[in-house]
């Protein structure tokens, strides 16, 4: 066992360890550090958590293999996992942070001896209010990741789902929530213990379901954000200070992420954290599928149209990502850049199904950082470029998020990739991306469709530019 100054120290180094994980996380060329920084602090955290337990127990035993079982079901899981998947895995994973919360509160509920909070039915004030925080936000983290997960997993419909007076009902369950804390904190019954936990799953899926597609990305960083509250809830019910650290860090650097995306969707921040947005409008009913004819061509017409440009800019999307296209797409514009054509990537805030999703499959091509530009710093590029190549992406390049204040994602700011002189558009068939909306782009004179796998048709273009 370890003294309480010796783990605080630790805990602290693993604290700044952990901060240096976030700084690094900041930006791709940093990453791989980052990530080393944010391991070793985990590592020394559950280290000097065991050491400070004191005598090992069989229950001490018990916590050490579920650990391990779930560290190796973990790292199976990081193998195996596609990118594609990569986004409903973080909504999963933020719903057993959430549910670890629950069970942490329950357990500090039933047997607060075991935590120095007190006795049952008279638990210290302080920490059953922590511990009730901590519960409420892991109940609504555990729900709301469930059916962020169903969502981008496709077995739930991405359409906002919506009711009469919804915003209401959610008005009335969050001041239910609060008001059975408060009588809880008073009587210390189990009856308003549960019943503010069974609430709090209710409102989690309630907040979740209005959210449409198109907005998913903040939600997985909004759930983000939630998890880390649970934790430091919990971590001060515990009184553990790595806990408290560590989802302070998470929280308050999820709930930045979500106020910087968005502003740059145009979304109202109060309104995603009370799961309002997103439903409020309808479908459009554009019908230009049925009225205007759609140009597309093949690997050779793509090819001649880039090996005569002088600029061309590479917007990737999801579809990029499901055909795992990224490494043909560098070779594309290795052999463009032999040919002395300017070539740069255009990724937006949103493009795929979370943050950061396209950042990191560029990397994974080995993708220079410094030809990757976010949509404010290179939007105004796009009409003096003679070709964008669209592969995969379609919401954030729908001239109708300008256009159409009756869709989903009209105000949403897009890259204005229909202003180049060409647009090479790489999609399997016209269906509409995962807002719903179908994509005005398609239909535009300046626009070549090309169907097919992404992966396929761009290793094609390189034989014929080649």
């Amino acid at each position: 066992m370890i003294s309480a100054n010796l783990s605080a120290i630790f805990y602290l180094i693993s604290g700044i360890l952990f901060i240096l994980a976030l700084r690094g996380l900041s930006s791709p060329e940093t990453s791989r550090q980052g990530n080393f920084f944010g391991i070793l602090g985990m590592i020394i955290a559950i280290t000097v958590t065991f050491f400070t337990i004191g005598n090992f127990s069989t229950s001490t035993i018990y916590v050490l293999i579920f650990l391990l079982v779930g560290g190796a079901i973990g790292a199976l899981i990081a193998f195996k996992i596609p990118m594609t998947a990569m986004p409903e895995l973080v909504a999963g994973f933020h719903s057993l942070v959430g549910l670890a919360a629950v069970f942490v509160a329950i357990s500090a509920f039933k047997n607060p001896q075991a935590f120095n909070l007190g006795v049952p039915g008279d638990i210290k004030l302080a920490s059953l209010i922590e511990m009730s925080i901590g519960a409420a936000v892991g109940a609504i983290t555990f729900s709301g990741s469930i059916i962020a997960f169903l969502k981008l997993r496709g077995i739930m419909s991405g359409s906002p789902i919506t009711f009469t007076g919804q915003h209401i009902v959610n008005l009335i369950i969050g001041i239910s929530i609060f008001l059975l804390i408060y009588f809880l904190c008073i009587s210390q019954s189990e009856n308003f213990f549960w019943s503010m936990i069974a609430i709090s799953f209710l409102i989690g899926v309630l907040l979740i379901i209005p959210i449409g597609g198109a907005d998913m990305p903040v939600v997985i960083s909004m759930l983000n954000s939630y998890s880390g509250w649970a934790a430091a809830g919990i971590g001060f019910t515990l009184e553990n200070t790595a806990l408290i650290i560590t989802g302070a860090l998470v929280g308050s650097s999820g709930a930045i992420l979500s106020y910087i995306m968005c502003k740059g969707m145009n979304r109202s921040f109060f309104s995603v954290i009370l799961g309002g947005f997103g439903g409020d409008t309808s479908v459009s009913k554009d019908k230009k599928k049925d009225q205007k004819p759609v140009k597309s061509g093949n690997a050779e017409d793509a090819a001649f149209l880039l090996k005569n440009a002088s600029s061309v800019i590479i917007v990737p999307g999801y579809g990029m990502a499901v055909a795992q296209a990224q490494h043909a797409l560098r070779e594309m514009v290795d052999t463009l850049k032999k040919n002395d054509i300017k070539v740069s990537y255009a990724v937006h805030p949103v493009a795929g199904r979370m943050p950061g999703h396209m950042n990191v499959l560029l990397a994974e091509a080995n993708v220079p950082y410094d030809e990757v530009f976010e949509l404010d710093d290179i939007n105004n590029d796009f009409a003096n470029t003679d070709v964008a190549f669209v592969i995969g992406a379609n919401d954030v390049t729908n001239p109708v998020a300008k256009t159409d204040p009756q869709s989903p994602i009209f105000g949403m700011p897009v890259l204005d990739v229909e202003k180049c002189k060409s647009v090479l558009f790489v999609k399997r068939s016209l269906s509409p991306g995962y807002a719903g909306v179908d994509n005005e782009l398609f239909y535009r004179e300046n626009t070549m469709m090309l169907f097919a796998d992404a992966k396929k048709m761009t290793e094609d273009i390189v034989k014929n530019i080649n």
